[in-house]
C-alpha cells in the first residue's frame, strides 16, 4: 500500500517536517512492514509559462517544430532573467524554446522546465542548440513530469482547470512535491489498504487525532427524485452460495446526471493517484479509484443509459461469456458472481466491469455501485481468470460494509464538483449489514497469552481505540469488533491487538530453559552419522523439489500409486515423489547444463507412499473458514500418506580426476555400492547385495541391497538409452536406501570391536563357480564356514576367460585371520580357509581353483 503523505494529513495530524524514515517507523510500530519510498524524482526550477508566440518551421527530416516565445516570469530584469536568443532584455522574462508538440495555442499557460531542472529519468534540462536555435528550457508533457503514461502533446494547464499566475512554482501547483511511503499489508488487515485505514494506524502509533473521512463526506445540493422510484432496481439472487455464504450481502447505488465525461482529471488528483500506484485513465474512473484508495471501498461506475432494465447479482451459467473492460472475452464458471442486467452480464463482481456499460466521452448519466462481496468468491474468480485487480485485492481481504454508502456519496460529490451535473437525493441500498458477534474476553487472558503485564485500562483503551465496543462483565469483558476488522474472530485476536497497540516492546524477551537430560534421539543421531559420513567422503548434499511429473515417476519411480496435487505450482510436476531418484536426476541435469561434469550428489528426504484406495477416492478439503468436524479430521488423518525417510546418491563423471601419475577413474556402480556400505556402517547395519533388475537401470549392473532377506534399497547404473534421453553421460550410477527401515533393522546397540594386538594371518582364496551364482552368496558361504577366526573377507577379483570352462568364473577373496588369545599358525589359518571352501562348495557348487 502506497500512502501519499499529503493525503494522509487530511485525516490525521502528520507533522510538516516528518521524514520518510520517521513515518515508516511509526507505522512499523503497529505492525505495518516498511517497503519503499516513492517520489516524483523531480527538481526545479519548473514554473508556469505562457506562450506568447510561435513559428512553425518544417525540417529536412520531415518533422515540423515550433520556435516558441514563452513568458516564464513577470519580474524585472535581474537574477534569473535570460538575455539569450529569443529573450527580452527588460520587463517580462521571455525564453526561446523549441517544441515538437502542436497541441497548444498562443496564450496557453504551460509547464516550463528551465535550465537546471531535473525530470524523472533522471533527465537534466539545460540550454542547448537544436534545429538552428538555442532552446532555453523545455515545455513539458504530463509523461515527462511523471504524471501519466500518455504523450499526446504538452500539458495545457487550462485542461486541468488551472489558471495560475505566470512564474508560479509548477511543482507545488501540480502536487509534484508530495511523496509516499509504501508498507506491506498482511492479508488479514485489508482495512489498511486505504488512506482511512493507514491514518487510523498512524493515530494508534503516535496518539495523533484521527478524523474518519467516512463521517465527513462533503455535502452537495441533491436533486429531489420521487420517493420509491429507483432508476435501476437491484435484486440479489445467489442460488448457489459458496460454503453457505451469499456472494453479495450489500449493494448500494447512487446516480449522478448530466456529467461532462470529457473533462480532465485535476492535477492534484492525478498526482495523488500516481503516488498511490494508480495511473490516471479518465475523470469518472479516476474518481472511482480515488475514493477506493481513500476509503478502502472499491466502486464501479456504469453508464446509466447502457444498462437495460434492472440489475441482478447472480452466479454465472455454465458457458456464459462476458467481455471485460480489458476487451477480453472470458468464459465464465458457475462459481463466478456476476452483475447482470436484462441483456446479460455487465460485470464480473468485485473483479472487473464489463465493456458494454463502460463509461466513455458520451456518458452523461452515471450509476455508482458500492457493494460488499464474499471474499472467497472474489478471490476464486480473480485467480480463475488470472485477473487480479485493485478491487479484488481489497474484496478478498474484507471490506467494511459500513463505508459503502459513504463511498458512493463521496464519489457522487466529486463527480458533481469536477464533472458538473447533479446528484439524485436518494441512496439506494439492497441487503443488510450483519451485526458482529461479541467475543467473550476473560479477565487476565491477554496477560496470560501474551506474557506481559497490561493494566485493565490499557486493555480496554486499546480495544476501544481500534473501534471495538467493550462492555464489562462479571468475569471479564464482552468485546464487539468493528465492521472494518473481519479478522477479529476470537480471544487470541483481541490479545494480539492489545499487544500491538500498547507496543510490542512491552513483551519481555525470555529464552526458554531447555529441559535437562534430553538430547538427540537414536534416529536423529543415526541420521546425522549417515549424513556426516557421506559428505565427509566428498558427496554434496542437495535438496530437490518433492513435486515430480508422471513421466519422471515412470522412469525411476516405484510401482506404487502417487498422490496427485489438486493445485500444483507447475502443471507438469503435479505429483508427490515416491522416490528421491527423479529429483537427483533433475539436479544433475541442471548442473551439467552449467558445466559441472563431475558430480557426487546426495539427498536425505521423505517420499510419499499412499495406499491405493486413498489415491483412487481422494479426500475433499473442508472450507477454509470453518472448523472441520471430527469425522472430516479423521478422514484427513487417514488420507495422509506414509512418509519414510530415504537417502539417495548420484555419481557421474570422474570419481578420481586425472593428475600427474594418476589416470582418471570414472564413477560407476562401485561408488554407489560404496555409499550404501558407508550408510549401513554409520547406522550399525550389516547389508549384502544381490544382482537384480529394475526399471530404468542397466540389467547387468544393478543390485538389490538387503538386510538379511529384506530389501532396503537399490543401486545400479542408469540404462544408457535412458541416460541419452535425459541428456546425461553414458555412465550414471544411482543408489537409494530406505533409511528409516535400515535403522529399524540395525541393532539397538553395536558393541565396539576391539583392535587385535596379535599378528594376523592373511591368505587369498580363489574359487570357481558358475557365472550365474552371485559373488555375494559365495562370500557369505565362505564367511560362515571359516568361523570366528576369520576377521575380514572381501572380493578382490572376478576373472572370466582363458583357463576356465565356459559359463564359469573365478572369484578371488582376500582373507584375514586373527585369534584374540594367541598367534595363529599357518596351519590353523589354512584349516579355517578350507572350512570356508567346504561351505562354499556345499552351498554354491564352488571348487578350489588350481
Amino acid at each position: 500500500m502506497r500512502v501519499p503523505v499529503g493525503w494522509l494529513r487530511e485525516f490525521t495530524d502528520v507533522p510538516v517536517g516528518i521524514t520518510p524514515h520517521e513515518l515508516h517507523a511509526a507505522l512499523v510500530r503497529v505492525g505495518l512492514e516498511e517497503e519503499d519510498l516513492h517520489t516524483f524524482e523531480i527538481e526545479g526550477p519548473i514554473v508556469v509559462g505562457q506562450v506568447l508566440e510561435f513559428v512553425d518551421e518544417p525540417q529536412s527530416n520531415g518533422k515540423t517544430i515550433r520556435w516558441c516565445q514563452v513568458r516564464v516570469s513577470t519580474s524585472s530584469t535581474g537574477e534569473g532573467s535570460s538575455t539569450g536568443e529569443g529573450s527580452s532584455a527588460g520587463g517580462d522574462d521571455v525564453r526561446g524554446i523549441v517544441c515538437g508538440a502542436h497541441n497548444f495555442l498562443v496564450g496557453d499557460k504551460v509547464v516550463v522546465t528551465l535550465p537546471g531542472a531535473v525530470l524523472p529519468g533522471p533527465f537534466p534540462i539545460a540550454a542547448r542548440k537544436t534545429y538552428g536555435h538555442v532552446s532555453d528550457g523545455m515545455i513539458a508533457s504530463a509523461r515527462e513530469l511523471g504524471l501519466g503514461d500518455e504523450h499526446d502533446g504538452i500539458l495545457r494547464l487550462a485542461e486541468l482547470g488551472l489558471d495560475p499566475e505566470v512564474g508560479t512554482d509548477a511543482i507545488a501547483l501540480l502536487g509534484l512535491d508530495d511523496w509516499a511511503v509504501e508498507v506491506n499489508v498482511t492479508p488479514d488487515r485489508g482495512y489498511a489498504l486505504s488512506i482511512r485505514g493507514i491514518a487510523r494506524e498512524y493515530s494508534h502509533a503516535t496518539g495523533a487525532e484521527f478524523r474518519d473521512p467516512a463521517l465527513h463526506v462533503s455535502p452537495v445540493e441533491p436533486v429531489e427524485t420521487p420517493a420509491g422510484e429507483n432508476p435501476v432496481p437491484v435484486t440479489l439472487n445467489d442460488e448457489t452460495p459458496i460454503r453457505g455464504n451469499q456472494g453479495c450481502t450489500l449493494f448500494v447505488t447512487r446516480v449522478v446526471r448530466g456529467v461532462d465525461s470529457t473533462r480532465h482529471t485535476p492535477a492534484w488528483m492525478i498526482s495523488r493517484l500516481k503516488l498511490a500506484g494508480i495511473r490516471s485513465i479518465s475523470l469518472v474512473v479516476d474518481i472511482s479509484n480515488y475514493v477506493m484508495i481513500e476509503l478502502g471501498q472499491p466502486l464501479h461506475a456504469y453508464d446509466l443509459d447502457a444498462i437495460r432494465g434492472g440489475i441482478t447479482v447472480r452466479r454465472a451459467v455454465k458457458g456464459e461469456k462476458i467481455t471485460t473492460l480489458d476487451d477480453q472475452e472470458r468464459t465464465l464458471d458457475p462459481e463466478d458472481l456476476l452483475i447482470t442486467d436484462d441483456e446479460g452480464p455487465i460485470g464480473l463482481a468485485g473483479v472487473m466491469g464489463g465493456a458494454r456499460t463502460e463509461n466513455g466521452p458520451s456518458t452523461t448519466d452515471v450509476l455508482i455501485e458500492a457493494a460488499n462481496f464474499d471474499p472467497i468468491s472474489i478471490a476464486r474468480s480473480a485467480r480463475r481468470h488470472r485477473l487480479p485487480s485493485e478491487a479484488s485485492k481489497r474484496f478478498e481481504r474484507g471490506v467494511d460494509p459500513e463505508v459503502a454508502a459513504a463511498a458512493a456519496t463521496r464519489a457522487a460529490v466529486l463527480l458533481v464538483e469536477l464533472a458538473g451535473g447533479s446528484m439524485d437525493a436518494q441512496t439506494w441500498q439492497v441487503g443488510e449489514i450483519a451485526d458482529r458477534d461479541p467475543i467473550a474476553l476473560p479477565a487476565g487472558y491477554v496477560n496470560a497469552i501474551v506474557g506481559a503485564d497490561f493494566t485493565e485500562t490499557e486493555t480496554t483503551d486499546s480495544l476501544t481505540a481500534i473501534g471495538a465496543t467493550v462492555e464489562t462483565t462479571t468475569d471479564g469483558y464482552r468485546v464487539t469488533p468493528p465492521t472494518w476488522r473481519p479478522d477479529l474472530r476470537d480471544q487470541a485476536d483481541l490479545a494480539e491487538e492489545v499487544a500491538r497497540i500498547v507496543g510490542y516492546d512491552r513483551i519481555p524477551a525470555v529464552l526458554p530453559t531447555a529441559p535437562p537430560g534430553r538430547g538427540l534421539t537414536r534416529e536423529q543421531q543415526l541420521r546425522r552419522s549417515a549424513a556426516q559420513v557421506l559428505t565427509a567422503n566428498g558427496l554434496t548434499e542437495v535438496m530437490a523439489y518433492p513435486f515430480v511429473s508422471a513421466a519422471q515417476l515412470e522412469q525411476f519411480g516405484e510401482s506404487v500409486p502417487a498422490i496427485r496435487l489438486a493445485n500444483p505450482l507447475d502443471g507438469v510436476a503435479d505429483r508427490l515423489r515416491t522416490s528421491l531418484l527423479p529429483g537427483l536426476v533433475s539436479v544433475a541435469q541442471r548442473n551439467l547444463s552449467r558445466g559441472l561434469v563431475d558430480l557426487a550428489l546426495v539427498e536425505f528426504g521423505t517420499v510419499f507412499l499412499p495406499d491405493t484406495a486413498i489415491v483412487a477416492s481422494g479426500t475433499a478439503l473442508p472450507p477454509g473458514d470453518a472448523r472441520p468436524s471430527d469425522a472430516v479430521l479423521a478422514a484427513l488423518d487417514g488420507s495422509i500418506p506414509r512418509q519414510p525417510r530415504r537417502v539417495a546418491a548420484l555419481f557421474l563423471g570422474d570419481a578420481i580426476r586425472k593428475q600427474p601419475g594418476q589416470q582418471a577413474a570414472a564413477a560407476g556402480l562401485s561408488d554407489a555400492l560404496a555409499a550404501a556400505h558407508q550408510v549401513a556402517h554409520a547406522v550399525g547395519a550389516s547389508i549384502r547385495v544381490e544382482a537384480a533388475a529394475y526399471r530404468g537401470f542397466h540389467p547387468g549392473r544393478t543390485a538389490a541391497i538387503l538386510v538379511g532377506d529384506e530389501q532396503v534399497g537399490i543401486a545400479g547404473e542408469v540404462l544408457p538409452s535412458l541416460a541419452a534421453e535425459l541428456d546425461l553421460p553414458g555412465r550414471v550410477a544411482l543408489v537409494e536406501l530406505d533409511l528409516d527401515r535400515l535403522m529399524e533393522l540395525a541393532p539397538e546397540e553395536v558393541a565396539p570391536r576391539p583392535i587385535g594386538t596379535l599378528p594376523a594371518a592373511t591368505q587369498d582364496l580363489s574359487l570357481v563357480v558358475a557365472d550365474t551364482v552371485p559373488a555375494g552368496e559365495v562370500l557369505a558361504a565362505v564367511i560362515e564356514g571359516a568361523g570366528e577366526l576369520l576377521e575380514h573377507a572381501e572380493l578382490v577379483d572376478d576373472y572370466r576367460g582363458t583357463g576356465l570352462e565356459p559359463g564359469t568364473r573365478s572369484l578371488t577373496f582376500a582373507l584375514r585371520f586373527r585369534a584374540a588369545d594367541r598367534t595363529l599358525t599357518a596351519a590353523e589359518a589354512t584349516e579355517a580357509k578350507m572350512a570356508g571352501v567346504a561351505s562354499a562348495a556345499a552351498k554354491c557348487g564352488a571348487t578350489l581353483r588350481e
